[in-house]
């Protein structure tokens, strides 16, 4: 179980890590006179996130929850592809990359990256739903990535739509 909970607080540390990116970046956004849009959905979101690592350790510990080795390793190293992902998304966007959704009007699609891919249009979000139920699924806290991997879905349906909307109106059809 330690090493579990060192696992999750390592993703929470990378979580913290993407905020303080994020807030850089939304300053080089505003600065050009990015628009951000999507707020109502933005605490749901922020708080399904904390949920998740807060609810797979707890799931963990309270249900005596074992590892597996044939589910753990391999969730392990899904956990460990959608950081690197992430990441790649991440350094793809660059500044134009946030948590939130905020657009600068007259930029172009990014077209690099994980984003070449047109068949993919949001790479950031399946490492998202990848994490989602590997995290917990990497020492069996299934309650977790079941009720996570529910209610991103729903999430995620709000979510893209919005940043849709977003990037159609910003950079013309």
């Amino acid at each position: 179980m330690t090493w579990y909970l060192v696992l999750v607080l390592l993703v929470g540390l990378e979580r913290l890590a993407e905020l303080v990116v994020a807030r850089r970046n939304a300053a080089w956004s505003m600065a050009r006179g990015g628009v951000v849009t999507g707020q109502g959905h933005y605490p749901w979101m922020v708080a399904l996130h904390t949920g998740l690592l807060i609810g797979a350790p707890l799931e963990v510990a309270l249900a005596d929850r074992p590892f597996l080795p044939w589910l753990g390793w391999p969730m392990l190293a899904l956990v460990v592809a959608a950081q690197a992902l992430r990441w790649w998304c991440i350094t793809a966007l660059g500044p134009r990359w946030n948590t939130q959704v905020i657009v600068v009007p007259g930029l172009p699609l990014v077209t690099g990256g994980p984003y070449r891919l047109r068949w993919l249009r949001h790479p950031n979000y399946v490492a998202v739903v990848v994490e989602g139920f590997a995290l917990p699924l990497t020492h069996t806290a299934w309650v977790t990535a079941l009720v996570f991997t529910v209610l991103n879905a729903a999430l995620l349906v709000v979510r893209i739509r919005c940043e849709n909307a977003a990037l159609s109106l910003a950079t013309g059809p």
